[in-house]
């Protein structure tokens, strides 16, 4: 059996002709000057071959996949390890002499990985069922996941990373809750995590302020294949981030498929296919084409602003390869992502306060909200990797493109009234206004338009250097990278508030009588620079059958960029345990290393508006600590459950400290903070059910800092005279310092009819914490949001699907056909997403919580062909 082979690189689209097609000559003189690259496209199976009646390990037991013309035999102790073909199903056929031949149907493994399968095999004459256990050992410590399982979770976004908060470890949606598909991971911010498309980088637009301004994201969970997620401590080959890394590998078609998919918020579709076989048994071409639509106009109608909600969200994209030979072949992406969002409010009425002080804000509002973000992206990819017995090599080269032109424009004047209400239960005006608080006018005016376009090219490499013995399988697999990485940036940023109560504008000169805005923000910037990055990195393997089997990864990352002229290495390294000897199945993971983060053009850019060239890398130590436990329970019917549990420690220096509003980060523009994050994230997912694989996720964590140069105090209480008492304390916590995590993802079936499905998603976690609008230094972030609750429930019935046996002829012409209903916020409970701030003309502020999404029903279609 030879194993496959899979290439990638990008090319972007300039905005005009002249520069397209200078950029393409430059893109073929890279072409044909750079060495071309590879990248292996196999997985490997390991595992135990034992006597279902006497539990003895069964030696010379052929193992292969089925259709292929090699094999491996299992040692004396049982022990097997067989390369297999990765991104795709296959079947692994079990044989020995005086015993029944056994087949294990293997999903679809992601290039690089293992996975553990261990056979109890039935003598001839027995009447016993053969018991087939699976697990996996993890490579490079992440967790890895097949579309399959999180296609079914209840989505509100529809975009992938929405749903890694039910999946990953330490992975929170923050305060843009249901309505976002940004993530913190560990105690970082949304900005600190790398996302890889096929090994592309992915961008994200900088300007988006809430959660129901963002569309659609990068990955289409069509078009996914795998995917493999580290929330810390993770490699020196990904990139220049603090927090965590995704990378997606899109699907390698080999035959014509398609699908659409319909609901209340949008649909989709993709078609995938590939050219017929050539006489050398070559699919040379492979194509993978989705497209998908968005609009969340029904479900932001729960909200409490009234209004006219015209959301509209595009996206369609490609991946296409075609195989010269073997060991070379061509890849391209292309992405082409609109969102635009119109906005024209009417009304808003918020109740807030607690049982002994109930407030209202009462707001009715003119002009509205246009917003327009479009991002493109185009790759191109080169992959080579010659046929080799020995010492087998790769290259691959990769180019891509990405540009980002978002406008934002708002015009929206509100008249307030903010008063207390009656909350005597016996009162005749209970739930009536009793006392006026305040009342004015409150404008905002924003033109931001920002412009970004990155270009790079990166040249990989590998060599596995093998040495095998009899008892011994030991390998050292070398990786190294150079990337250039060029950056314009044109910012025009104009946006101010005009906040007036009882006819005076605020803040209120009394002496001159000038009229002050509340907020003023304008800036006019713009940058070119170019970034150099690379990393050398030996990952070593041992493996002595019956004792253990050992991970060694250790490397060095560098970076420099020539706007700050700062140089940064990152030294990084991982070790992976697995003892073989035992009956458990279990593995230990430590990891630690530096992690720096250079800044992207949002850190620079301070409150004022000024850009600071200067700014250096955010950085961070990390050391995680974990294992991994694979298990059995129950004896007639032995269910199969994964167990992990990580500890981990974050040192972080030269901060930028920030503060952030629903989904948008205000930087301080400077490296004034010091921090740590520590923690504690636990695992269980298996077949609760059998058949139905369920999860729960619990996340406990504290994340804290201190600005340079200023001494934080903590409230304690208040005198007898009403002053404020305070102590002073060395760290506060940062806004991402949830303190801790429930989510649990739970599936069930009725016996009478497995085709009929439920779904609960139940999410809940701690109150985010924020301070007062510009007085959130001293006191910072003193107040939390409320607790986070949330549960969606899906109910799916599969209305056919290809091979079952009951026929039912009314799909039959579809592969597969499945009907959902969701319920989304079905407790109808009101989770906050960011505040309002209201100033009365005494200078008292009130928070008014903005608050997300209520319940609403979806019913989705889904129709596989």
């Amino acid at each position: 059996m030879r194993p496959s082979f899979t290439y990638s690189a990008s090319f972007n689209i300039p905005c005009t002709r002249d520069r397209a097609l200078k950029s393409l000559g430059v893109l073929l003189l890279l072409l044909c000057v750079f060495p071309l690259a590879a990248q292996v496209e196999t997985a490997s199976i390991t595992g135990k071959v034992t006597d279902l009646l006497t539990d003895q390990p069964v030696d010379y037991a052929t193992i292969y996949v089925k259709g292929s013309t090699t094999a491996v035999e299992s040692g004396t102790t049982g022990r097997y390890l067989a390369t297999v073909p990765a991104g795709e199903d296959f079947i692994l056929v079990f044989s020995r002499l005086g015993y029944r031949e056994t087949e294990v149907n293997v999903g679809v493994l992601p290039e690089g990985s293992t996975k553990q399968i261990d056979v109890a095999l039935a003598p001839t004459e027995s009447t016993l069922e053969v018991v087939v256990r699976e697990s996996k050992i993890e490579e490079g410590g992440m967790i890895r996941e097949t579309p399959e399982a999180i296609r079914l979770l209840p989505s509100t976004t529809g975009n992938l990373e929405s749903i890694l908060p039910h999946l990953a470890l330490g992975v929170s949606s923050g305060a843009g809750g249901e309505l976002t598909s940004q993530y913190n991971v560990r105690g970082g911010n949304y900005d600190e995590n790398l996302v890889y498309v096929n090994g592309f980088e992915i961008y994200r637009p900088q300007l988006i302020r809430a959660g129901q301004q963002e569309g659609l994201t990068f990955a289409n969970m069509d078009m996914v294949r795998s995917l493999s997620f580290s929330s810390g401590g993770f490699e020196a080959q990904y990139g220049d981030k603090l927090s965590s890394v995704l990378d997606i590998k899109y699907k390698r078609p080999d035959s014509l498929r398609a699908g659409l998919q319909a609901s209340f918020l949008g649909g989709s579709a993709y078609l995938e296919g590939s050219s017929k076989v050539n006489k050398d048994g070559l699919k040379k071409f492979r194509y993978l084409v989705g497209a998908r639509y968005k609009t969340t106009q029904y479900l932001l109608g729960s909200l409490e602003t009234s209004g006219e909600y015209t959301p509209n969200f595009v996206d369609v994209q490609t991946y296409l390869t075609y195989d010269f030979n073997p060991a070379l072949q061509l890849g391209v992406i292309a992405d082409y992502n609109r969102s635009v969002y119109n906005f024209d409010p009417v009304e808003r009425s918020t109740a807030f306060g607690g049982f002994f002080e109930t407030l209202q804000l009462f707001t009715r509002f003119d002009g509205g909200e246009r917003d327009d973000f479009l991002t493109q992206m185009g790759g191109l990819s080169l992959t080579y990797i010659p046929e080799k017995k020995e010492n087998p090599f790769f290259l691959k080269f990769l180019t891509s493109a990405f540009r980002s032109d978002e406008n934002e424009a708002i015009s929206i004047g509100g008249n307030y009234s903010l008063g207390q209400l009656d909350s005597d239960l016996g009162s005749s005006t209970f739930g009536e206004v009793i006392n006026e608080l305040g009342a004015g006018e409150q404008q905002q005016y924003v033109r931001n338009f920002l412009d970004i376009q990155v270009y790079n090219a990166e040249l990989r490499g590998g060599l596995e250097l093998n040495n095998r013995t009899a008892d011994v399988n030991k390998a050292h697999f070398l990786q190294w990278s150079v990337k250039a990485q060029h950056e314009i940036v044109n910012d025009f940023i104009n946006e101010w508030e005009l906040l007036d109560s009882a006819g005076y504008s605020l803040p209120f000169d009394r002496e001159s009588g000038a009229v002050e805005l509340f907020q003023v923000l304008k800036t006019e910037n713009e940058l070119n620079s170019t970034r150099f990055s690379g990393f050398l990195q030996d990952t070593w393997t041992w493996r002595k059958e019956d004792v253990a089997d050992v991970r060694i990864s250790a490397g060095l990352r560098g970076t420099y960029w020539d706007l700050n002229k700062e140089f940064v290495l990152s030294p990084r390294a991982q070790i992976l345990y697995k003892p073989l000897g035992g009956t458990a199945d279990i593995s230990y993971k430590l990891a630690g290393g530096l992690y720096a983060q250079p800044p992207f053009y949002r850190e620079m850019r301070g409150p004022d508006g000024e850009v600071n060239t200067d700014l250096k890398s955010q950085k961070s130590a990390h050391i995680v600590g974990g294992i991994t436990s694979d298990f059995y329970y129950g004896k007639k019917n032995p269910k199969k459950f994964r167990f992990i549990a990580e500890a981990y420690y974050k040192s972080l220096w030269d901060l930028v400290s920030y503060e952030i509003e629903n989904v948008r980060i205000s930087y301080s523009g400077q490296n004034d903070a010091t921090g740590y994050v520590a923690g504690l994230d636990l695992r269980l997912n298996g077949e609760f059910v059998p058949g139905a694989e369920s999860w729960v996720n619990l996340s406990i964590l504290q994340a804290k800092e201190t600005l340079t140069d200023v001494q934080h105090l903590n409230v304690t209480g208040r005198g007898e005279d009403g002053e404020v008492l305070s102590e002073e304390v060395d760290y506060v916590p940062r806004p991402t310092d949830q303190n801790w995590r429930l989510s649990l993802f739970f599936q069930d079936y009725l016996r009478s009819n497995e085709n009929f499905r439920t779904h609960v998603n139940l999410t809940v976690g701690g109150g985010l914490p924020f301070g007062i609008l510009d007085d959130n230094e001293v006191f910072r972030n003193t107040l939390r949001f409320d607790t986070y609750h949330r549960i969606d429930i899906g109910f799916s019935l599969r209305l056919y699907e290809q091979g079952e046996t009951k026929e039912r002829k009314l799909f039959n012409w579809t592969r597969a056909t499945n009907l959902s209903l969701e319920v989304f916020n079905l407790m109808q409970v009101a989770n906050q997403a960011g505040n309002t701030w209201i100033k009365t003309i005494g200078a008292q502020q009130y928070a008014v919580p903005n608050r997300l999404t209520g319940r609403r029903i979806n019913l989705r279609v889904a129709m596989d062909f």
